[in-house]
């Protein structure tokens, strides 16, 4: 059985590293067509985004008031690693593929994440996990959907208004 502070600290990191990622990866994608810009935003919020989501799990955990230290440190630095790791899964097949295959394979690659995830917690649950899974990939499409229309937006914008 694992422990509860590092099971939250994991999915939490987990589904924040795949949908927060996608939709900056597509964003960039379609608003700058570069793959350094994808990958530098990547690695940006592999950090930034990774301390900002485990300082937020931190002051969440002891607002509760439920939690010792201890549990609150797991969860923690639970958050950060599992954050940062998959979030750095995402710079791969940008690194090996061209932009746009690298899209279709961290589509593919954070979809399953999540449907594998969310499958599990059901399981786990006892719910429906087809219910589960279709939800969370609802959610995340909606977000990959909106940065793809907002990349695209500020990119048409750029190019009316110049340099």
């Amino acid at each position: 059985m694992i422990k509860h502070s590092l099971k939250m600290g994991f999915s939490f990191g987990l589904t924040s590293g795949v949908i927060t990622t996608l939709g900056l990866v597509i964003g960039l994608s379609s608003g700058t067509h570069s793959r350094l810009a994808v990958i530098g935003g990547v690695l940006t919020i592999a950090v930034a985004d990774s301390f900002s989501d485990a300082v937020g799990v931190h002051v969440s955990e002891e607002s509760e008031g439920k939690h010792t230290q201890k549990e609150v440190w797991e969860s923690t630095i639970s958050t950060f690693i599992s954050k940062f790791l998959f979030t750095n899964t995402f710079v791969i097949p940008t690194l090996l593929l061209s932009l746009q295959a690298a899209i279709i394979v961290s589509l593919v690659w954070g979809l399953s994440l999540l449907s594998f995830f969310s499958f599990l917690i059901a399981k786990e649950q006892k719910v429906n996990p087809w219910k589960v899974v279709l939800e969370h990939l609802f959610i995340t499409l909606i977000v990959v959907t909106s940065a793809n229309y907002i990349g695209s937006f500020i990119s048409s914008f750029c190019s009316l208004t110049g340099p």
